[in-house]
């Protein structure tokens, strides 16, 4: 069925969020040889509702078809397509201790629609390393090498202290996109998006939810008895 444009306009940001979740699970499922897939068999393998998968997917038109399901090669396509798949975006990373490191060296990036274009850091010890086949810059040069490469989305790995400076800068030369691995808040103006990833506060929340469990197998047990 051909989508209705219509129907992508103003997708909640709870249903893109999820967007990647189906993306993936379709691309495990097209690397199993499999053509189509129901509602049912998709939402789990993606870890949803098939309720909420089928009202997410509503919103990017209509693609599926009653009695076969989704084809998983054009849902997948299409999914790629909303999330901006379909071109390459440069990236800079700033900050390239051991998070840094990590995430330059990473090659999930290239696989999908990212290109790592520049490596900044303040660091004189790392400045001129090579890593990942790219020499790392000195953030004092932000500016120009984000307007020479036209980066899109600024990673920022840097400690708390500089976060904010570092994302202040690549706002002031047009970069609208930031992901932000720093342990702290960052003020943006309007238009411009934030995604905060904090290791320490998923591990806090997992941590959480551990204690939980461990409460209530204390309070399952039963009490023994006392002899007079």
């Amino acid at each position: 069925m051909i989508a209705d444009p219509a129907a992508r306009r103003d997708v909640p940001d709870a249903t893109v969020a999820r967007l990647p979740e189906y993306l993936r699970a379709l691309t495990d499922l097209a690397g199993r040889g499999v053509a189509s897939v129901s509602s049912e068999e998709l939402a789990t393998v993606a870890g949803v509702r098939s309720a909420k998968l089928r009202k997410d997917l509503s919103h990017l038109g209509s693609y599926g078809v009653r009695g076969v399901g989704y084809e998983v090669e054009v849902l997948a396509h299409e999914i790629s397509r909303q999330l901006g798949l379909a071109q390459n975006w440069p990236v800079a990373i700033v900050g390239l201790g051991y998070l840094g490191h990590a995430l330059a060296t990473y090659s999930g990036f290239a696989n999908r629609g990212y290109h790592v274009v520049a490596l900044l850091d303040r660091d004189p010890e790392i400045v001129g390393q090579e890593i990942a086949g790219m020499i790392v810059g000195s953030v004092d040069d932000l500016e120009q090498v984000v307007t020479g490469h036209g980066v899109a989305i600024g990673v920022i790995a840097t400690p708390a202290a500089s976060a904010q400076e570092v994302c202040d800068r690549f706002v002031a030369v047009g970069v609208r996109s930031v992901l932000n691995f720093a342990p702290c808040v960052l003020s943006v103006p309007q238009g411009v998006h934030v995604r905060k990833v904090d290791l320490a506060t998923e591990l806090q929340i997992l941590a959480f939810h551990e204690q939980r469990k461990t409460e209530s197998v204390r309070e399952s047990r039963p009490l023994l008895e006392v002899s007079p």
